[in-house]
């Protein structure tokens, strides 16, 4: 039954702006199968899941429940209002001022009525995150005052957009890197090269790209050699590579050592074999990782020993833990939900890689987690940190394999394996599933049927496949268009 906030938020929706009404049906079913009943909840899936404009939910959202509507412009912001508004932000705790604005909150103004009233613009006026402000600031009272989102981004960056010291720091340095002898010299001096790491331009640019990787939402960086003395740094956006930033008069050796030097697991002298490491930073208050790997390369410079560097970006804020959110269709999605509530079997997911595969199995994970069983994952590299689970460390002294025979005698309920890699832990997967264990992992093939074949050659017995697997999965990644045909018109 549809809740009366609900019902007039959709009717809302539905008068105001068009919205297809078996689009709000499907929207209120997934929020009963979800647990939620609330409007504000209503709104979120209807955005994140259905696309509908955030502004139009939004905006219809803050009449419902009476708010006020800002129908402010960034050119209209005097110099005066702006420093106002900093002044109060400089107030506000950094970890909390940083958080207001990552999720769209703006202290902006005091007005006086016997007391100071803060004024805050909120994309969404129902967040509950501004209860923090009184706790934590000398602002006792509050407004909050309904903002779309496209104007308060720009009020934002225009007000407080967010630094890249390092890249600032790139600017202000001079342009060439190395004298022109000794750019021009076929091979290049380990000595020469140490100097040029030791300057600061290469490390402003390396940790300026992870920084802006990660805000504009950037699944890989790649960094190739484009020459004796350039380099090309492309971001991987939305599924297609783009060049970032073109860096001149500077050996590709030099960049190269500077990432191995400031990654874990990469030896910087080591230029003829491939190589994974991993690097950790603190971007926006939140714990970023990257996953590195470098390969040596052939290039005209056959003299030069050229390698390429492909650093992926794994940020857990945008870790999915809904699997309703991952967009399946309705009848995979049911065949998934019902093929992980059991308590034995096999969950494999196929598909190239960069597919999603790995979100789909932590979304799968986060869905039967509970602190009744033991859950267990063995990865190599671990990529996402997943609450209630024991994710097991890979080592020199724990190789995987030896990871995967020691969750036998460790009493698992959920296990994940990260991937089926040999015949080996083909092996011990269908053993565990077959043991009364629920086992989720992945396989690198092009469609489903062809995990089967994919097994039996690893040399697993049919009649254990037959017992063992509960679902094979073969998923490709789709990219959502901004203009998501939400309207019926």
């Amino acid at each position: 039954m549809v809740s009366k906030g609900n019902q007039k938020l959709m009717d809302a929706l539905r008068t105001r702006h068009q919205v297809d009404p078996q689009l709000l049906a499907e929207a209120e079913q997934r929020l009963q199968e979800s647990g939620e009943k609330t409007p504000q909840q209503l709104a979120r899936i209807l955005y994140s899941e259905f696309n509908v404009p955030h502004d139009h939910i939004y905006g219809t959202l803050a009449e419902l429940y009476a708010f006020q509507r800002v129908t402010l412009q960034v050119e209209q912001i005097d110099e005066k209002t702006k420093q106002h508004t900093k002044d109060i932000l400089a107030e506000i705790p950094e970890d909390l001022r940083n958080k207001l604005l990552y999720n769209k909150i703006l202290p902006y103004k005091t007005i006086s009525r016997n007391r100071e009233i803060l004024q805050i613009l909120a994309a969404d006026p129902t967040t509950k995150l501004v209860l923090d402000i009184p706790g934590r600031t000398k602002y006792k009272r509050y407004e909050v005052i309904y903002c779309p989102l496209t104007v308060l981004n720009e009020i934002i960056n225009l007000i407080s957009p967010r630094k890249n010291e390092f890249l600032e720091l790139l600017e202000e340095t001079g342009e060439m890197l190395m004298e022109e002898d000794g750019v021009n010299q076929i091979q290049v001096d380990e000595e020469e090269l140490d100097a040029t790491i030791n300057k600061s331009r290469l490390v402003n640019l390396f940790e300026g790209a992870l920084i802006e990787a990660v805000r504009t939402g950037v699944s890989d960086v790649h960094i190739i050699p484009s020459g004796k003395s350039s380099i090309d740094i492309f971001f991987r956006i939305d599924g297609k590579l783009q060049l970032w930033h073109r860096q001149e008069s500077t050996p590709p050796e030099a960049l190269a050592a500077v990432i191995k030097d400031r990654s874990m697991g990469i030896d910087r002298f080591e230029r003829d074999e491939s190589q994974d490491g991993f690097a950790q930073r603190t971007i926006d208050d939140s714990i970023i990782r990257f996953r590195v790997s470098v390969m040596p390369i052939v290039s005209t410079e056959y003299e030069r020993r050229f390698e390429s560097v492909v650093i992926r970006v794994i940020d857990d804020r945008n870790l999915i833990t809904d699997l309703r959110q991952l967009g399946f269709q309705k009848q995979a999605e049911r065949e998934l939900l019902k093929s992980i509530q059991t308590s034995s079997g096999m969950v494999i997911v196929t598909g190239p890689t960069g597919s999603g595969k790995s979100f789909t199995l932590v979304a799968a994970l986060y869905h039967v987690i509970d602190p009744s069983i033991n859950v267990l994952t063995c990865e190599e590299p671990v990529e996402f940190v997943i609450r209630g689970a024991r994710q097991l460390k890979i080592s020199h002294k724990m190789t995987f394999d030896m990871a995967i025979r020691g969750i036998l005698r460790h009493d698992p309920d959920v296990v994940m394996v990260g991937e089926i890699r040999d015949a080996k832990t083909a092996e011990i997967a269908v053993k565990l599933a077959n043991t009364g264990h629920l086992t989720l992992s992945t396989l690198h093939t092009n469609d489903a049927p062809s995990a089967i074949s994919r097994l039996f050659k690893m040399g697993v017995e049919p009649f254990l496949l037959a017992y063992s697997i509960n679902i094979i999965i073969a998923q490709r990644l789709v990219k959502r268009l901004n203009d998501y045909p939400y309207s019926s018109a």
